[in-house]
């Protein structure tokens, strides 16, 4: 999992391969409840990037995805946006997205 705010748009539209992105903050108590089943659904597809986003005021890149809520789960493609969750409830949502993948 890449953690870092140095990710910008061009980079992810770029990027090559299957990435799960995760907007949050640390401070956020729905992150902190969905990080488990996040993990656990994660470590069934070892193949899938993970790059966690630190979001916020003043931060642009979740905004340029139209994230409003956290954590909010974005599936890309090569670059490409396959579907996307919001404040998954269980493991079934995270992988009912990834099941998506092609």
């Amino acid at each position: 999992m890449k953690s870092t705010n140095l990710i910008n748009r061009e980079y992810l539209n770029q990027h090559l391969g299957t990435t799960l992105i995760e907007f949050g903050a640390s401070w956020c108590s729905y992150c902190q409840a969905a990080k488990p089943m996040i993990n656990a659904t994660l470590a069934l597809y070892p193949h899938v990037q993970h790059i966690k986003i630190e979001d916020g005021k003043g931060e642009r890149l979740g905004r340029t995805y139209a994230v409003k809520l956290w954590p909010t789960l974005i599936l890309l493609q090569d670059g490409v946006e396959i579907d996307r969750v919001i404040r998954p409830l269980n493991n079934g949502c995270i992988s009912a997205i990834l099941s998506k993948l092609k």
